[in-house]
């Protein structure tokens, strides 16, 4: 079929598509006049995520966030909320819905669970795309009751993410009192187990340079050091002192007793040998020289013998000493190591006590910061835009099924003139003719209206 056999087939056809449009504009008029008016508005909600664990305090991953957002969609969308919403806006005492629900269920079942269907059926929640809203979305044929259901639905679930929210953390405060109480008793039994054993053995410090006894140990060592020079000393002295007469010692020699009496044992021989030279040896002057000499001589040897007794004595009482510092210094050893086993026990003992106190600290810390969040009324959820009264349904659009109408009942009314075509075929072109008895043609004969007659035809004639 060629368009200007279609064109003809229109043109002889057009009642049938005028007809057809016609039904259909109506047809759609009265069934979009007659449709019930659906009413639709949205409250738009902000998720202020952070993501944090109640217990251990940890921050989950980002990568976790669509997973949350996904959920806290069907958590809108649940049955809870609806529930929670139904009380939050008193429905069930309505009478209105009273009223609605016997006569759609005869009153059979739970007005609460049958409204919660309601607001789940009129409710569509709808995420937005890469971020952190959503949007809930009413429909109904109640504008004011529509604009309701959506901020009820969004208060409600504001309740219940704050619940959600709170809930796990009341638990955590309640798991870390309990844990405090018990870190408390572990902290002051390791206390008292440091303090009773510090007591046992005298200890005030585990740090051994405040400690008295390593202080001793220290002058002993230092004491004992000096003696056993000093020792060394007066030994080689009592030696010297004990060998040829012990004339040469270095204490007889720097003794000034010993040398003034060598001086007059000096003085007296020289005047003695003068005598000895003129005086026979029993003269008097012979006699007194001799006895000075022989006194003075008594004397010097006297002095050097007792010089060198007390250089003996000197090492003696060294090597004495020495011995009772060296018996002094293992003992005040043995003693600092006793204490220095002690102290190490005493570290342990700190070092628990130290633990004690940190794990006490940590979940003091945590019980406050979970109580201070468990008591917190703020919610996660922030409402940007509350749904309004709508001013206009939001179905049928009369405008759009008029349009829709037209283009169907056009689409409709063409398909019906061609299909009756087809049904009854006539010639109605010369190409019709040459295709349908494949004979040739000779000519077509137009048909036309015939001219209008003039009622006064010698009047234009005569002009």
């Amino acid at each position: 079929m060629t368009f200007p056999q279609l064109l003809s087939i229109l043109r002889a056809r057009y009642w049938v598509i005028l007809l057809t449009l016609v039904i259909a504009v109506a047809a759609t008029a009265a069934i979009t006049f007659n449709l019930p008016r659906i009413y639709r508005t949205s409250t738009t909600l902000l998720l202020n995520y952070k993501g944090t664990d109640p217990v251990s305090g940890q921050v989950l991953p980002a990568q976790l966030v669509s997973g949350y957002i996904a959920t806290q969609v069907d958590l809108v969308g649940s049955r809870g909320v609806a529930l929670k919403a139904v009380d939050m806006l008193g429905l069930v005492d309505n009478p209105v819905t009273r009223q609605r629900f016997r006569q759609a269920t005869n009153g059979k079942g739970s007005i609460r669970e049958w409204l919660a269907d309601s607001l789940q059926k009129m409710v569509d929640v709808a995420p937005s795309r890469e971020s952190s809203m959503i949007e809930i979305t009413a429909k109904g044929s109640d504008p004011a009751f529509t604009a309701q259901a959506a901020n009820g639905i969004a208060a409600a679930y504001q309740q219940l993410n704050l619940q959600i929210k709170v809930e796990p953390l009341r638990q955590a405060a309640k798991y870390f009192t309990q844990q405090t109480t018990a870190l408390r008793a572990e902290l002051e039994q390791a206390q008292e187990k440091m303090s009773r054993y510090q007591q046992e053995h005298g200890l005030v410090s585990a740090d051994s340079r405040l400690d008295v006894e390593t202080t001793r140990l220290n002058e002993l060592s230092s004491q004992l050091v000096l003696a056993q020079g000093q020792g060394a000393e007066a030994s080689s002295r009592g030696s010297q002192a004990m060998g040829s007469g012990g004339r040469d010692s270095p204490d007889v020699i720097s003794n000034v007793l010993v040398q003034n009496l060598k001086a007059s044992l000096a003085a007296a021989e020289g005047k003695f040998a003068l005598l000895s030279q003129n005086l026979d040896r029993n003269h008097p002057q012979y006699q007194a020289a001799k006895a000075e000499v022989d006194q003075l001589r008594s004397e010097l040897n006297n002095s050097i013998s007792a010089t060198n007794a007390g250089a003996a004595n000197n090492a003696r009482i060294q090597r004495q000493r020495t011995g009772e510092i060296r018996a002094a210094l293992t003992a005040q050893t043995a003693k600092v190591l006793q204490l220095n086993r002690a102290r190490d026990e005493l570290s342990v003992l700190a070092k628990d006590v130290e633990s004690a106190q940190h794990a006490y600290d940590a979940a003091a810390q945590r019980l406050n910061q979970t109580e201070l969040e468990g008591r917190s009324n703020q919610s996660d959820v922030s409402v940007l835009s509350p749904a309004t009264v709508p001013a206009r349904p939001f179905s049928p659009n009369i405008p759009l099924n008029m349009v829709l109408s037209l283009l169907f009942g056009s689409m409709l009314g063409l398909a019906l003139a061609v299909l009756a075509e087809l049904a009854n075929r006539r010639i109605r072109t010369g190409n019709d003719l040459i295709s349908v008895l494949d004979a040739p043609m000779l000519g077509t004969i137009v048909w036309q209206k015939p001219a209008r007659r003039l009622a006064f035809p010698h009047l234009f004639l005569s002009r």
